[in-house]
């Protein structure tokens, strides 16, 4: 008895952890409640492996008041400038996908 509990430490430093997956930047969750995880049909696109600057550009088009939306213009606001980078890069990168699927390979232009 002595022996498997000297060596139940030794069996878990033994075993291979699944690297943990890194956690979205703040706000990126909120997204998916409108945005789509995959692209579909619909009014509202969806963000993963759209370009990181296309994101960014709308992002704060909507924040400035270049562009207008109901919802967008409100929520943009709220973020600051590294924020929506991160935001943008996350789902540049797939955001929800899951690992090693592809992005769509020329995503459709968003919409207003």
């Amino acid at each position: 008895m002595r022996f498997m509990l000297l060596l139940l430490p030794a069996l878990w430093v033994a075993v291979p952890m699944a690297p943990a997956e890194a956690a979205p930047p703040r706000g990126a969750t909120s997204c998916t409640g409108c945005h789509p995880r995959t692209a579909g049909r619909g009014p509202i696109p969806s963000l993963n492996g759209r370009p990181a600057e296309q994101i960014v550009s709308q992002m704060t088009a909507f924040r400035s008041g270049e562009r207008t939306s109901t919802v967008m213009t409100r929520i943009a606001k709220g973020f600051s400038d590294e924020e929506i980078r991160a935001i943008a890069d996350y789902f540049a990168a797939g955001g929800n996908t899951p690992a090693g699927s592809a992005a769509p390979a020329s995503p459709a232009p968003a919409q207003p």
